[in-house]
């Protein structure tokens, strides 16, 4: 796509459900262990004649151990499948963005071409250009700023230089110029 500051927010998945999978199942091996470990204790201890009270607390140790164990994999299951019902959701909106926008490739360019033919009537500088069309996209000036590899302040100082050289107020004006007439009611354009 080149440098085109429309296509400024993309997102990387990064899938950690293999590694999640992995500690969590550690930890579930780890309870269980635990929970052996404290029956060959209390096996050791009947034998050699230890108290019954003694040996009625190591079993609830261990009992809650396992308890432990199986909550924690009742967890790790439910939290595997909300992560495959996530990846499919994720799946499902990137297709829809992608239908949008082939769709709308037509209209979207057309849209692009006369806010550049706008963007020139007001005199706006390469500069404004861009954070103008970042502004329209929903960027924060934090994040045209970084965007940008600028700072914040000089971004709002571009943002006030477009709105001067509009005649516009702030950025809801700015947006509301380019995009009002698309939002009317098919049957009122």
């Amino acid at each position: 796509m080149g440098n085109n500051p429309l296509r400024t927010r993309s997102f990387t998945v990064v899938d950690t459900t293999d590694v999640g999978s992995r500690v969590g199942g550690i930890a579930v091996l780890l309870f269980v262990a635990i929970a052996g470990l404290i029956g060959v204790d209390i096996a050791a201890d009947y034998l050699s004649g230890t108290e019954a009270s003694h040996l009625l607390t190591e079993a609830a140790v261990m009992l809650a151990a396992f308890a432990g164990a199986v909550i924690l994999w009742r967890q790790l299951r439910s939290a595997r499948q909300e992560a495959q019902r996530l990846s499919v959701d994720l799946v499902a909106a990137r297709q829809e963005a992608e239908r949008f926008r082939s769709e709308a490739h037509d209209a979207l360019r057309g849209l692009g071409e006369a806010i550049d033919r706008q963007f020139s009537r007001w005199q706006l500088s390469p500069a404004e250009r861009e954070v103008g069309l970042l502004l329209l996209k929903g960027l924060s000036h934090r994040e045209v700023a970084a965007a940008r590899s600028t700072g914040e302040t000089t971004i709002r100082q571009q943002a006030l230089a477009i709105y001067r050289k509009s005649g516009l107020r702030n950025r809801s004006e700015l947006s509301a110029f380019f995009l009002e007439d698309l939002l009317l009611p098919a049957a009122q354009r």
